[in-house]
């Protein structure tokens, strides 16, 4: 029997073009060539056949010719407010499986509020939130000093540095205003979160009733959640120990990353089951990511959600989570492709 054929669509940095005007972290997002090549090292290592295809302007002409059995999609798009739902989008035009979430669901994850607005009508936790069209939009009377102000559409810190936090309105109305001309979106303004900061990583799918969990790797529920992971930079300097786009671009082995986190049982078990839920939440598959931080009380406070989370050997943090628990990188790229296989019912996903 012939291997599978999967295609590994990506959008590395050097691939991406840029406007004039780009902040200097539009490129935060894109893969590098370590990442791309860790993925087709992985997927090798399972004994398929892989065929690593950029997803760019030229991409529907080439994944027609490519024809594979089932794409590995970490593509973030080029451009526009929904750009990680256009290859799905693409593959599901010509009837090609592909791993992750679908369609709607890159469309609204992307978008910082959209999630915040089901995550609230599903009764998860978030900070109280206001979106600014325009800098000198009145400021809610439910919200208070300090403040944090960040793209509405970005992911992987863009947009977020040493003025962040705001405590007055001349600093409010110049992060929106400054937000607002170098990310061409609103800015989300929310409840400023002073404490620790964690993310969870999950693979998996919710099960039906009925159904058994495909492996010992899964819980009853269809989900593998990772070990909580906590993100400190307290020791990195700054009023308010900021995790900025700078930091997570250009230094990402800065911060101490501690798995499992050191906290209680009972908060781990809330912090993976918030994860759950807030991926059930938005229709997640697969795979995702859920960042969290404690608010005043330490309570955890939903942030994102990264439905294409990274998935550098070294240094991205589902892949840390991951290592902590003894599972190695390759054995966690193949089960998020198992978990797409499964339903699609491809021949392959035991």
């Amino acid at each position: 029997m012939k291997p599978l054929r999967i295609a590994l669509l990506y959008n590395s940095k050097g691939h991406v073009p840029l406007a004039m005007d780009a902040p200097e972290d539009a490129l935060a997002e894109y893969d590098s060539e370590e990442t791309i090549q860790g993925l087709q090292d992985a997927l090798r290592s399972g004994g398929y056949d892989v065929i690593p295809l950029e997803g760019d302007e030229g991409f529907l002409d080439a994944i027609r010719q490519v024809q594979p059995d089932i794409c590995f999609n970490i593509c973030e798009g080029l451009r526009g407010d929904s750009r990680e739902s256009h290859v799905p989008a693409i593959l599901e035009m010509l009837g090609i499986p592909y791993t992750a979430s679908r369609v709607l669901t890159q469309a609204i994850s992307l978008d910082k509020v959209a999630t915040k607005r089901l995550w609230r009508d599903s009764g998860l936790p978030i900070a109280p939130f206001q979106v600014f069209t325009y800098s000198e939009q009145p400021l809610d009377s439910r919200l208070s000093f300090p403040l944090f102000v960040k793209p509405s559409r970005e992911g992987t810190g863009m947009g977020i540095n040493d003025r962040s936090v705001v405590r007055d309105e001349a600093s409010l109305r110049e992060q929106v205003r400054w937000i607002i001309n170098s990310y061409h979106q609103p800015a989300l303004v929310e409840a400023f979160l002073p404490g620790r900061e964690f993310t969870v990583g999950l693979v998996g799918n919710a099960l039906r009733p009925g159904e058994a969990p495909p492996s010992d790797f899964y819980d009853a529920r269809g989900y593998h959640v990772f070990p909580v992971l906590e993100i400190d930079v307290r020791h990195l300097g700054g009023v308010d120990q900021v995790y900025t786009s700078h930091i997570k671009s250009v230094d990402p082995l800065a911060p101490k990353y501690l798995c499992p986190a050191p906290i209680d049982d009972a908060l781990a078990e809330q912090l993976q089951t918030l994860a759950v839920q807030a991926f059930e939440a938005i229709g997640c598959l697969d795979v995702a990511r859920v960042d969290f931080k404690l608010d005043a009380q330490g309570q955890p406070v939903l942030l994102e959600i990264n439905t294409l989370p990274g998935l550098n050997p070294t240094y991205s943090d589902i892949v840390m989570a991951a290592r902590a628990e003894g599972v190695p990188y390759n054995a966690l790229v193949l089960e998020v492709l198992r978990q797409a296989m499964r339903r699609y019912r491809l021949d392959g996903a035991a």
